[in-house]
């Protein structure tokens, strides 16, 4: 191959049964002297539980936007010409449900739909926006989506005698068929670049070599030396990222491992070597919050940036008592949005709102830092973060909270903030499909119209 000789967008660095795809790459589908194709449009969800403090999350106005957005908005400063926020979203009325907001809050998030109030002790709700998309543009990638949480779906609760399963997914595969999401960085890392056997799939038992990674990424010299300079600076820029995140995951590995020795009352630097291996742990509720959810944020973006996939979810936490320890105060999320305007609880639930708001922004503003065809990755993106809730407080569903950021190749007007969108959670949800270019044969949940004021020639 030579530096003037297309190669196929999907190609593969291989190694002894291990992959590694391409971001793209001018070089990449390209006819000597022609143009390199569009990129695909990716689409991204990321969430938080229990609504936020409405005062302190939205502008005072379209111009403060810009000028002095709220305190919560901070960390998304430099990229908020590539954010879009719409005040006046409305959720899914509750009601026959009115005793089960919890459930109703993630459930309805996706789908803007009520479960079936006749089978409610049994999954019955409607596929989800991001698995409609991953029905449309799947079979084009090596995973049709990727689902991540940071915390099992395992919660136990019965309110309204709804399924349990309701509290903690978003991802509907169809009607009653909720998707798993991963908590497990590795595996994870695994499942995008570990190795394959004989059945082409990843398991426990053939974990992600990294004396095969190396490997690869040893072969992506001789690939590099066929590129021209401008690509040659992607690979690389590309291929540390993924050692960066290799590297990050294995650090958190032994803190954990090192941590359950010393609670065990075993010095992990006074082990003999003949001495059995720590056992697995997985990462506490107690471990830094930030820095798990920033590698899984990592991974998202890996999964984007070589096209394994182009739909994902992430669950940044769940209604089922999750604290934040790093900011300083161990008080559960889901208490603290009970504050009846008490102020030292109504300072927390800002608190954690920023922080969740601070993880979104490290991931899109690590895609906007990352070229891609003509623009960026985050161009190339439509990704939303949002909640379920508008008003843990009182369960109000009125006006959910939301931020869209990236341009979806142009189909988006960012940089604005909207303070009085008149729309439902279906409306938004069918408005960023069709974004994405996917086309719909019906209203998602209770949609009645796409909202217009998103499009970039709206």
């Amino acid at each position: 191959m030579n530096r003037n000789t297309p190669f196929n967008r999907r190609t593969l660095l291989k190694s002894a049964g291990v992959s590694l795809a391409l971001p793209l790459l001018d070089s990449v589908g390209r006819a000597a002297g022609g143009k390199s194709p569009k990129p695909p449009i990716r689409l991204g969800f990321m969430y938080m539980p229990h609504g936020v403090i409405m005062d302190e999350f939205w502008p005072e106005s379209p111009e403060a936007y810009h000028n002095s957005p709220p305190p919560a908005l901070e960390s998304l400063r430099p990229i908020l010409d590539q954010c879009l926020m719409m005040k006046g979203i409305s959720g899914v009325p509750n009601a026959p449900f009115n005793g089960a907001p919890h459930a109703l809050e993630l459930s309805t998030w996706l789908t803007a739909r009520l479960p079936d109030a006749e089978t409610r002790g049994r999954i019955n709700i409607a596929i989800s926006a991001d698995q409609i998309m991953a029905n449309y543009v799947g079979a084009q990638t090596l995973l049709p989506s990727l689902e991540l949480a940071t915390m099992p779906q395992t919660w136990k609760e019965n309110q309204a005698g709804l399924h349990e399963a309701y509290y903690s997914h978003c991802s509907y595969r169809s009607p009653t068929q909720p998707v798993p999401a991963e908590i497990d960085p590795r595996n994870v890392l695994n499942r995008l670049f570990g190795k394959k056997g004989e059945d082409g799939r990843v398991t426990k038992a053939n974990p992600l070599d990294r004396q095969m990674l190396d490997r690869v990424l040893g072969g992506a010299k001789d690939l590099r030396r066929t590129l021209a300079k401008t690509d040659q600076q992607k690979l690389d820029e590309y291929l540390d990222s993924v050692r960066s995140v290799e590297r990050r995951i294995a650090a958190i590995e032994v803190r954990q491992k090192e941590a359950a020795l010393e609670k065990a009352g075993v010095s992990s630097t006074k082990r003999d070597a003949s001495d059995s291996p720590p056992i697995e742990v997985k990462i506490p509720e107690g471990d830094k919050r930030s820095e798990y959810m920033q590698v899984m944020c990592d991974l998202n973006v890996l999964a984007f940036q070589t096209d394994t996939t182009r739909v994902s979810t992430y669950i940044g936490s769940t209604p089922n008592g999750v604290s934040y320890p790093e900011l300083g105060f161990t008080d559960k999320h889901h208490s603290q949005t009970h504050h009846e305007n008490r102020e030292a609880m109504v300072r927390k639930v800002a608190a954690i709102t920023k922080f969740n708001i601070d993880q979104f922004a490290y991931m899109v503003n690590k895609m906007a830092s990352l070229r891609e065809g003509d623009g960026t990755l985050l161009d190339n993106c439509i990704m939303m973060w949002g909640s379920g809730l508008e008003d843990g407080n009182k369960h109000t569903r009125e006006n959910l909270p939301f931020i869209v950021a990236g341009r979806g190749g142009g189909s988006i007007h960012t940089g604005r903030y909207l303070p009085d969108i008149k729309g439902n959670q279906g409306d938004l949800l069918s408005t960023l499909l069709a974004c994405a270019g996917v086309p719909l044969d019906r209203p998602i949940g209770i949609a009645t119209k796409q909202i217009t004021q998103i499009f970039a020639n709206g």
